[in-house]
């Protein structure tokens, strides 16, 4: 008996929109579950090779929270490619400037690297407030509650 691997074209045709609301939650708790769904591991049809996942929007993104000392202690480094171009930010300074990219971020570092990582990356759609531009798509709303930050 063969092992039946979907194709990408078959995967598409059932790919979903799930929001994810990131409100109070953890970084990288979030960024595990929408890297899951982007991916495809949620999916019986899982096939590692090809672009099998669903399409995911983050809302909300200035509000997920940096647990511990990863405010102070978390350096996001870039470099411009000119000599000592090395830069710099804070988790807490990156949050307030760039929330969609401290998520980006964190999803991208768990996804595969190469071109298969580049095509599921653009599954994921980050925003600042509660608004997203997707309403046609008629996303599901992806609840984490054992996620929610203890109070």
């Amino acid at each position: 008996m063969s092992t039946k691997f979907l194709s990408t074209e078959d995967a598409r045709q059932n790919a979903k929109w799930w929001v994810i609301d990131a409100k109070d939650l953890p970084v990288g708790r979030l960024a595990t579950e929408a890297a899951i769904l982007i991916r495809g591991k949620h999916k019986a049809t899982f096939t590692p090779a090809t672009e099998c996942g669903d399409f995911v929007i983050v809302i909300n993104a200035e509000k997920a929270l940096l647990t511990g000392n990863k405010n102070q202690d978390k350096m996001y480094r870039h470099h411009t490619g000119f000599v000592g171009g090395l830069k710099e930010i804070r988790g807490a300074r990156m949050i307030e400037k760039k929330p969609e990219a401290v998520i980006e971020r964190a999803v991208g570092g768990m996804v595969p690297s190469g071109v298969l990582g580049h095509r599921v990356l653009n599954k994921l759609k980050v925003y600042r407030g509660a608004e997203h531009p997707h309403i046609a798509q008629a996303p599901e709303v992806f609840t984490i509650k054992d996620l929610r930050k203890k109070k």
